[in-house]
């Protein structure tokens, strides 16, 4: 459909449809299936209100009608999946077999429309053909959406993922760069049965929860159809997608930050026990305790999972220090971002680097910002 975005017809939009539906329900006074010119003289003389609402709603149906041709003129001879040629079928059967569709779908924009014609139109698709018409708008809202994610791809530069078929899982980006940024860095991952295992650190403001989340949303992006930001992508089929991402405390229900932590990784445990391919995103565990506990319950959670080799994960953490005792787990990858330092300036590069990242900034960023000096002033 990228293709076909320029020829897209522009006469129906979100108002048209709005009409439409609106007319359907709308309790119009009764016209007849095939009313005459002097029918819709008397029409529009004992029921102008609802003669006023038939003309503008069919003026609506009109433009309706005549899109949906374009649409199928424009796609019947394009080369689609069955399930999307099959809406294509369906909207040239209908049109060409319904008589008051055919007609006004062949109506010109700028063509007067009857008074008579206008009852019979709105007669029609309010009685006779009330319930293909609403197929029609379903079908159009589909495509519809289909259309705006082709304009999406084009617009930003998307690229279309190559699935791959495994028993195993498989995730491998090239140029992979997170689609809100303006001018992103882009990075280069792979993850396999091998290493499936991401264990990432780096300072705050690093990149670490950009490059989580610019793989969770191509991964989404990818399993509905759309294009992804990066230049190459091939994964497998997810069975789904989990995020340990901005876990919050619950002051109504009394539940911790580091309770919500505890319950989000129990969650986590309880789904991916099932044998079925999972991504698993979990960034910054165990910021609601301690450092000597979140270090002891860390190395708890990712020696634990581990052991599942269907899934895949990626950890962010601080606590570098627990990176010593993974080493000796053969499918960690251990990767991170580094910080430059000058005269209490910090500098990102937001390349993604191999080994354990140890920067500490809290409190140069705490000096930075002059918030040690407005201390010292008090």
């Amino acid at each position: 459909m990228v293709d076909y975005i320029d020829d897209w017809p522009e006469e129906i939009s979100n108002g048209t449809v709005l009409v439409m539906v609106k007319f359907l329900d709308y309790a119009l006074d009764t016209i007849g299936d095939n009313p005459s010119a002097v029918d819709a003289f008397m029409y529009r003389l004992l029921h102008s209100a609802d003669y006023s609402m038939a003309k503008f709603s069919v003026k609506h149906f009109t433009d309706f009608f005549r899109g949906l041709k374009k649409i199928e003129i424009i796609l019947s001879g394009v080369d689609m999946p069955s399930n999307f040629s099959k809406y294509i079928d369906r909207i040239h059967h209908l049109i060409n077999s319904i008589e008051p569709f055919r007609q006004m779908a062949n109506i010109g924009t700028d063509e007067v429309v009857p008074q008579h014609k206008s009852l019979y139109f709105a007669a029609n698709v309010r009685g006779n053909y009330k319930t293909e018409v609403q197929e029609l708008i379903e079908i159009y809202s589909r495509l519809d959406a289909w259309y705006s994610m082709a304009l999406a791809v084009k617009k930003y530069n998307l690229h279309f993922p190559e699935f791959v078929e495994s028993e195993h899982p498989f995730f491998e980006a090239k140029g992979l760069y997170h689609l809100l940024l303006h001018n992103p860095v882009p990075y280069h991952l792979q993850m396999s049965p091998e290493h499936n295992f991401l264990f990432l650190t780096g300072a705050n403001m690093a990149g670490k929860s950009t490059l989580i989340k610019s793989v969770g949303s191509s991964v989404f992006l990818a399993h509905i159809g759309m294009g992804v930001p990066a230049t190459e992508m091939k994964l497998t089929l997810f069975d789904g997608l989990i995020s340990n991402i901005n876990v919050v405390d619950n002051i109504a229900k009394g539940e911790s930050f580091f309770f919500n932590e505890v319950q989000r990784i129990k969650n986590t445990v309880l789904k991916i026990n099932d044998g079925k391919k999972w991504l698993v995103l979990i960034d910054e565990l165990f910021k609601g305790t301690n450092v000597e506990d979140a270090m002891r319950c860390s190395l708890a959670v990712i020696t634990g999972l581990v052991k599942v080799k269907t899934s895949l994960f990626i950890l962010s953490t601080h606590l570098y220090e627990i990176g010593e005792e993974l080493k000796d787990l053969p499918t960690i990858a251990f990767r991170h971002f580094e910080t430059t330092v000058t005269e209490e300036a910090l500098s990102f590069s937001y390349q993604l680097k191999e080994g354990i990242s140890k920067d500490r900034l809290g409190y140069v960023i705490l000096k930075r910002e002059k918030v040690v000096e407005m201390l010292e002033r008090l």
